[in-house]
């Protein structure tokens, strides 16, 4: 029997179902998906973007359950997951699968008939790669989980833009794009302060293969092409200077982060002050970029 499902106390409560969805990841997912669906040129009735951005959050929790389901042997082992529920024993793993599943087909099935196929279809596709091509193979295989798998975080605001338009143009691509380089940095850092727990568990983090030199060095690498690729809607004339210099002052805050890390040699979690301020402005970055962006976007549209 494994630690996973060890000592299970059942029934399950719905607080365990809840924490299944990952409601902070969820979080940042209908939010990104929101500002897509606002800076979306035409319109949509509220009743149906309302629908649009609930099976995203439904898509999301379902990544979340199956997620959990795949991996709770590895987050019995990690100190920062092993209160989940299924290393916890506080659910069985067959329940998490079946709520995954379900949460999954719903929301696929609901946006294709209430919103548009072509949303439907990146939503499932999101789905398919978070839960299987990045959980099982790239995660456990790869120090480059991260940057490839960054991939199924950055659709959300792609899908929102679709689910007005019908179709896909560059502007949602940039916004893919700026999740897609901004995930590596934000990851890294959390995965070098956490290092001993990645490796207590296994998983092939960059700090933990290539060490955390290399680490912060690509920490660092990867804050250029972010910061560039941020500031394109304004470059391409796709936003008004608000965006555009607040897109650079948050660049410039990020940036001066990460040198703080590159610079930083501390192997000792406790002393990795850089790498957790690195970590916790990047989530605020992300959530302000965003923000600013669809606001301005409803005011030029």
């Amino acid at each position: 029997m494994t630690t996973a499902t060890r000592d299970i106390i059942l029934p399950a409560e719905w607080r365990d179902f809840w924490a299944l969805t990952k409601p902070r990841v969820m979080s940042l997912v209908v939010f990104t998906a929101l500002c897509g669906l606002l800076a979306a040129p035409g319109s949509i009735h509220p009743v149906i973007g309302f629908t649009a951005i609930l099976c995203l959050a439904v898509g999301a929790g379902a990544c979340g359950a199956l997620n959990q389901y795949f991996e709770a042997d590895t987050d019995a082992k990690m100190a920062r997951t092993s209160g989940r529920p299924l290393p916890a024993g506080r659910m069985d793993r067959e329940s998490a699968l079946h709520f995954g599943i379900s949460l999954a087909a719903f929301s696929v099935g609901i946006m294709g008939v209430a919103v548009n196929w072509l949303a439907a279809g990146l939503l499932a596709f999101s789905i398919f790669f978070y839960a299987i091509v990045y959980t099982l193979w790239l995660k456990p295989n790869t120090p480059q989980n991260i940057v490839i798998g960054g991939a199924a975080g950055a659709f959300p605001p792609v899908i929102g833009w679709a689910a007005v338009t019908g179709d896909v143009t560059l502007l949602p691509v940039i916004l893919f794009a700026i999740i897609f380089l901004w995930t590596p940095p934000h990851f890294w850092a959390l995965a070098l302060f956490m290092k001993t727990d990645y490796g207590a568990a296994g998983i092939p983090m960059m700090p933990n293969v290539k060490g955390q030199k290399s680490t912060r060095n690509q920490i660092f690498g990867y804050t250029f092409p972010m910061a560039a690729t941020a500031v394109l809607p304004f470059v391409l004339g796709q936003t008004s200077w608000l965006f555009g210099v607040a897109s650079v002052l948050l660049n410039i805050v990020f940036i001066a982060l990460a040198y703080r890390v590159w610079r930083n040699d501390s192997t000792d979690a406790m002393a990795m002050k850089p790498e957790k301020q690195l970590f916790a402005f990047s989530i605020l970055y992300l959530f302000l970029l965003f923000a600013i962006f669809a606001f301005d976007r409803m005011l030029i549209l």
